[in-house]
């Protein structure tokens, strides 16, 4: 691959498509709010398909003018359709190479290859994406990458060495998507869609007559709420299982490697040395039955594909599965500690927080709009009730050199880091957690754009120093500092 290749002309169509999807807003006010009578509507119908034209004209000339090869331990990438550019990555600073099937490239045999740096993970962009190659190009790139990567037998080596980790199972499938909660996620994205054309559409007319409707039609529309919701969830029920649909994780000698996708077809590779952190989620649905996802943190990634960054390993999976399905694959991870919790004179802190948080919302409806307004009263006991939550999951840990975390927000989340991989640790004590001896510890390892870890409020202020001891200066022998027994 010395001499220079283009991609495969649907790349062409890949990049109109991509232009003409950034031009999609734009385009759609030029439309409606455009000339209206006589010679203008001619005007911007040329307009809009001279546009279109020229937006096609300049993907045939960035695919024309790209170009890519291998060559003295480099992918050399030229490409510019004015000014030509040259971009050469060197083999070893790579740190994964992500491939997709689409709907453009499955039906010609071909792949969408992103290449992950160190130096990508700060930028909008992956450092380079070639957007159609054959199997047998990108089979060759990963050869090469392999090979600079220390490791001289290439693919082959790696595919004779690969071990399925996991692979999903149908129940498992649509279990991961009808817990997702991407019905939200639909009817955030209809309301933001449709909220777009608030000048044309008429709304206060709409509600006024819809208003009077309401209150003679309760059930009516209490069954139209519930059709709402639930093809929203059909929706994103569908569009799960399209995307997990075939998730498997699979091990080689030096990497962990995810495919996944029916549709589109994703492979994701995490070389084992990049890994920054572990992270077990568990959300409001799947955590009563004991079900978690789990997720590596890399040091790769972008702003548009952060995916990159935190990878998916197990989508849905037992927690009590999950240190038998890791260990013997990422053997300097603890994924089973026992951690300290909070202790009880925190719990005020944790209540009173969440009732000054939820204080503005329940006093207006209160002065103002009474009787019902002390339905609001519901409100602060959930509040309250979720700060208990938040109290009772608070916890950390240290085994060896890794330091565990376990905090919530409304996913309650565990993050396991490496002292090694920890970039900084921070601990912080108000004048009220001064006087009950408490103090916050904040770990942050870095992954993508940003960092990982955790914030975990209100421990002990004794243990909160001996994690900082432990991270400043050495591990503590056997815990001989922490007195307190911990507890599941």
């Amino acid at each position: 691959m010395s001499s220079p290749i283009r991609l495969h002309p649907i790349s062409a169509v890949a990049n109109f498509l991509k232009q003409l999807k950034e031009l999609l807003v734009p385009f759609i006010i030029f439309v409606v709010f455009g000339s209206r009578g006589g010679n203008g509507e001619i005007v911007q119908l040329v307009l809009s398909l001279g546009v279109i034209i020229a937006v096609f004209i300049i993907g045939v000339l960035t695919w024309w003018r790209f170009t890519y090869r291998l060559e003295e331990g480099e992918l050399r990438i030229e490409y510019g359709v004015l000014i030509r550019k040259k971009r050469y990555i060197p083999l070893e600073r790579i740190q994964s190479l992500d491939l997709s099937e689409g709907l453009l490239q499955r039906p010609f045999g071909l792949v969408k290859m992103k290449v992950e740096t160190a130096g990508s993970s700060g930028g909008g962009e992956a450092e380079a994406v070639l957007t159609a190659i054959s199997k047998k190009d990108a089979a060759i790139i990963q050869q090469a990458f392999s090979a600079a990567k220390n490791n001289p037998s290439g693919v082959e080596a790696t595919l004779q060495s690969r071990e399925v980790i996991y692979k999903i199972s149908p129940g498992e499938l649509l279990l991961l998507a009808s817990t997702s909660g991407g019905a939200g996620v639909v009817i955030s994205a209809v309301f933001a869609f449709v909220f777009q054309f608030e000048e044309i559409i008429p709304y206060e007319k709409v509600f006024a007559g819809l208003e009077g409707f309401m209150a003679n039609g309760i059930i009516f529309v209490s069954l139209l709420v519930f059709i709402v919701f639930l093809i929203a969830w059909l929706i994103a029920l569908v569009g799960s299982m399209l995307k997990y649909a075939n998730f498997t994780l699979v091990k080689s000698e030096k990497e962990l490697i995810v495919t996944r996708g029916m549709l589109e077809k994703r492979q994701m590779t995490i070389p084992l040395n990049r890994i920054q952190a572990i992270q077990i989620r568990e959300n409001l649905l799947r955590q009563p039955f004991g079900l978690a996802t789990v997720y590596i943190e890399s040091a790769g990634g972008s702003i548009e594909d952060n995916e990159s960054a935190r990878l998916m390993i197990l989508p849905i999976v037992k927690k009590t599965r999950i240190a038998g399905l890791l260990k013997p694959h990422l053997s300097h991870y603890e994924l089973q500690p026992g951690f300290f919790k909070a202790p009880k004179r925190a719990l005020n802190r944790y209540l009173w927080r969440g009732f000054l948080w939820v204080l503005p919302f329940v006093a207006a409806p209160l002065l103002f709009f009474r009787p019902w307004g002390y339905l609001s009263l519901v409100l602060l006991l959930l509040s309250l009730g979720w700060s208990y939550f938040k109290y009772r999951d608070a916890g950390w840990d240290i085994s060896s050199q890794q330091l565990a975390l376990r905090y919530r927000g409304i996913v309650r989340t565990t993050v396991f880091m490496k002292r090694n991989r920890i970039q900084s640790l921070t601990i912080s004590e108000g004048y009220f957690q001064k006087k009950r001896g408490l103090a916050t510890i904040e770990a942050v390892a870095m992954s993508g754009v940003g960092g990982t870890g955790g914030t975990v409020p209100d421990l002990d202020r004794k243990e909160v120093y001996a994690i900082y001891k432990w991270y400043s200066y050495s591990v503590l022998n056997s815990n001989h500092s922490l007195q307190r027994k911990k507890r599941p």
